[in-house]
């Protein structure tokens, strides 16, 4: 059914659980596929030796080049894009397939409905705490709550896990590896999928995820993602979502423009921005010796060639 990317930074328990809910609470078969950004907490051995499909990088490389990477590998028409700190209850996976079909086209992005321990403030998201990580999880209240939710589908709203077509995601090309290590990356993909005219972004409330809680991104040096975001569109992230991604639960989406207008508050802003050496600067403050860190593939290598679908 659905290739499922997951990108992991040294996180090994919540990866374990993380695969070990899809095993049991999936309906289909699905192809799991990790990308592992250094792997020194026995993350690498462990998908060796479970024979999970994977990539490797020798450092954290950032969710971007990660999510590229794994990606050649997917041969499903369907790509999940799966964090490794989300937990999924049962029927997650039939509420996605259910919603495709009744689309009866591929121009989608799905996202299921979140549940969070810590409320944020986020409006999209279920606060209901069940546990902050592996060692004090409480699965079996919350597969109790997920399975008495009453959510329904939200359009206009773009979450994770994110499902798209394997053709959609080679059409816009993958992540953009400006918005390194990932901050606003997510936005930026969303943009490309606007350009081409994917028009339905869509929660579908009867698929529920537990997710623990940004295990990653707070070990990280952040990018400024959304001034980059403002300075390579010209519009920022929040009237986007605004004017644009929110407005399609409507029913004058038809009318959107293809290309989105930034309003003259967005035009300002990125003159304030000009001077700034956005992202370049960034980049180097994250990872300046970036190319160490990848593990590229070398020319006519035929051992690689034939290990790469099982590694």
């Amino acid at each position: 059914m659905f290739s499922i990317l997951i990108p992991s930074w040294n996180n090994l328990p919540y990866l374990k659980l993380c695969i070990d809910s899809l095993c049991r609470h999936s309906a289909f078969d699905h192809e799991i596929i990790v990308h592992v950004n250094e792997g020194s907490d026995g993350t690498l051995e462990w998908v060796r030796s479970q024979g999970i499909r994977h990539t490797w990088s020798k450092g954290n490389v950032g969710v971007c080049l990660a999510l590229n990477d794994v990606a050649r590998l997917a041969t499903r028409d369907w790509i999940l894009f799966l964090n490794d700190d989300m937990f999924c209850t049962p029927g997650w996976d039939i509420a996605l397939a259910a919603s495709l079909r009744s689309l009866g086209h591929s121009s989608a992005y799905l996202s299921s409905t979140l549940i969070e321990p810590t409320d944020t403030g986020n409006a999209n998201v279920t606060a209901a705490d069940f546990g902050t990580g592996p060692e004090n999880f409480n699965e079996a209240g919350l597969l109790e709550y997920a399975a008495g939710m009453k959510s329904g589908d939200r359009d206009g709203v773009a979450l994770q896990p994110m499902l798209i077509s394997r053709q959609l995601w080679h059409t816009v090309g993958g992540y953009s590896i400006e918005f390194g290590p990932g901050m606003s990356s997510d936005d930026d993909f969303l943009m490309k999928l606007w350009l081409v005219g994917c028009r339905v972004f869509r929660s579908v409330g009867a698929s529920r995820i537990y997710h623990f809680g940004c295990k990653s991104t707070g070990r990280i040096r952040r990018n400024a993602g959304s001034r980059e975001f403002l300075m390579k569109w010209g519009i920022s992230q929040r009237d986007f979502t605004r004017a644009y991604i929110r407005q399609t639960a409507g029913a004058a989406s038809a009318g959107l423009p293809n290309v989105p207008r930034a309003p003259l508050k967005s035009r300002l802003k990125r003159v304030l921005y000009a001077l700034g050496r956005y992202p370049l600067e960034d980049l180097g403050s994250w990872e300046p010796d970036l190319p160490t860190k990848l593990t590229l593939q070398k020319p006519f290598d035929a051992t690689h060639e034939d290990t790469a679908g099982r590694n």
